[in-house]
């Protein structure tokens, strides 16, 4: 399956929740979840369908997957490699999610939305322990720490990073450590359980690919 051209806020309606796909908009009176929290249609507003168990657990797989910003190749794949190492799959498909690249990119502040983050990695602007990286789903490991390029930095986007790092430290995520300063985040541990998303029912996603 090849990428996701819908419409963001479409993504989200059709869901029925925030996915958080467009930064701060998603957080403003402009997010269409605000406006029109209704599946989109030509019709307008319906009533919900009743839906089987099946249909329940493709809904929520395709929460994850959009919410992470993933093709289905991907999320499957990524699935795979978890569920081959055993333990609690549930748990360990979020955290493997939770500490690729660019979502870390994303929980640090330093980008907006996953979007973004996966923009500005694809374009070259990381390094990992002094070794430039351009994989969004590289796997980051606890100790690693991120900084961005020297020769990144007179970029616009990054020159009015630090004071909005600033801004957001009482929002950062326990397991990273942002330094604004340095423009550079540390991952400190795994993501603990409270870290992980509350709206994705790992049991359903895992019904879904025992079938």
């Amino acid at each position: 399956m090849g990428k996701n051209l819908d419409a963001k806020c479409k993504q989200c309606r059709r869901i029925g929740e925030k996915l958080l796909l467009k930064g701060e908009r998603c957080s403003s009176a402009k997010c269409a979840m605000v406006k029109r929290n209704y599946p989109p249609g030509f019709h307008g507003p319906k009533g919900k369908k009743r839906l089987t168990d099946y249909g329940l657990q493709l809904i929520e797989k395709q929460k994850a997957r959009r919410y992470y910003g993933l093709t289905e190749g991907q999320f499957k794949i990524s699935f795979d490699k978890v569920q081959r190492k055993g333990g609690d799959v549930g748990i360990n498909f979020l955290k493997f999610l939770e500490m690729r690249l660019d979502n870390v990119i994303y929980r640090s502040g330093i980008a907006s939305s996953r979007t973004l983050a996966r923009q500005l990695v694809n374009h070259g602007h990381f390094k990992i322990n002094d070794r430039k990286v351009n994989i969004p789903s590289y796997q980051v490991k606890v100790g690693q720490v991120i900084k961005i390029k020297k020769s990144s930095l007179n970029n616009k986007y990054f020159k009015m990073l630090p004071e909005k790092l600033k801004s957001l430290a009482s929002e950062q995520k326990s397991w990273l450590g942002t330094d604004a300063k340095e423009l550079s985040v540390k991952v400190l541990h795994e993501p603990r359980i409270q870290d992980l998303p509350l709206n994705i029912k790992t049991h359903m996603i895992i019904e879904y690919y025992s079938k």
